[in-house]
């Protein structure tokens, strides 16, 4: 609604509406609204009188007046003039006369005692301390609005406090994150530890005692590896025929090796009886005894069982 102040009251000003500083009051009865017109040049003086200690509020005098009727109140040498009507002017005794007629009534004088009152008025209340007596009303459109709103100390903070806010929260979901993580984590790490001890119990029965599985391990490995040597030769052999002609026409779909006959059993696919004649007889001129099983015919190609070493 700040925004399309200049618009709304720009037919209404004396003066270009780029010089006037716009506040907005209160909504009235009919619901519109209250705008204080007042030259922004004036306020920037009036503020920087008062540099070293800033108001904590910016309010014209005459609109701390009760909104009841028209109030009339003496103050500093003038009469200030608010209440229901929509203006706020400061007069002079013999100005009123002249507006009476277009107030509304009741007609209410605040003064101190002695003070000359002007006529025609229709209440007056009498005042030890008019200053106190106005501030106390409680009433007023505060004008430090837009270019002139009052900065406080802690205006900065206000204003990154949501994204501190936002920053805390995502703190605190990682943290969460975090800990849910490391704790599946640990959990799956405790249940591989377990599946290997198992494991290595299953292999080597023998041995009772269990301080360090990799280490262990490791030493069984070495401790077999004069027995792996077999399979290794056999595996070297079988990849030297198989890329004999450069590219392996014959493709290994599963491998079987035992340890007690020391034979390797291998599973063949080939586009066709040709092929696998071919690797049979690479096979024998190594040196190596190979019995190769019935041949069947498949989408695929050729398949077929073979068997070296024994």
């Amino acid at each position: 609604m700040r925004q399309a102040l200049p618009f709304a009251v720009e037919e209404l000003l004396a003066e270009e509406v780029e010089l006037m500083h716009l506040a907005l009051g209160e909504q009235l009865a009919d619901g519109r609204h209250r705008v204080y017109a007042l030259r922004a040049s004036w306020l920037r003086e009036c503020l920087a009188l008062c540099a070293a200690q800033p108001p904590q509020a910016i309010r014209v005098d005459a609109d701390l007046l009760p909104r009841q009727g028209s109030q009339l109140l003496w103050l500093q040498s003038r009469w200030l003039l608010g209440g229901e009507a929509p203006w706020r002017l400061a007069l002079q005794t013999e100005d009123w006369p002249a507006l009476a007629g277009r107030c509304p009534s009741p007609c209410i004088a605040s003064a101190p005692a002695g003070q000359v009152l002007p006529e025609p008025v229709d209440e007056v209340h009498l005042l030890e301390d008019a200053h106190q007596w106005l501030v106390h009303q409680g009433n007023g459109v505060d004008l430090a609005q837009g270019e002139f709103a009052l900065r406080q100390s802690g205006d900065s903070w206000r204003r990154w406090r949501p994204l501190a806010g936002v920053l805390a929260l995502c703190l605190v979901l990682q943290w969460g994150f975090n800990l849910a993580q490391g704790w599946y984590l640990q959990r799956e790490a405790d249940a591989y530890a377990a599946s290997s001890e198992a494991l290595y119990r299953e292999l080597f029965p023998q041995d009772s005692k269990l301080i360090n599985l990799r280490a262990q391990f490791d030493q069984h490995l070495a401790q077999s590896s004069g027995s792996a040597s077999p399979v290794l030769g056999l595996l070297a052999e079988v990849a030297a025929a198989l890329h004999a002609e450069g590219a392996p026409q014959v493709q290994v779909n599963q491998l079987d090796y035992s340890a007690t006959r020391t034979d390797m059993s291998l599973q063949l696919q080939a586009p066709g009886f040709a092929e696998l004649e071919r690797l049979r007889e690479r096979l024998e001129a190594a040196g190596l005894s190979v019995q190769m099983g019935s041949a069947s015919r498949e989408a695929e190609g050729v398949s077929a069982r073979v068997v070296i070493g024994g």
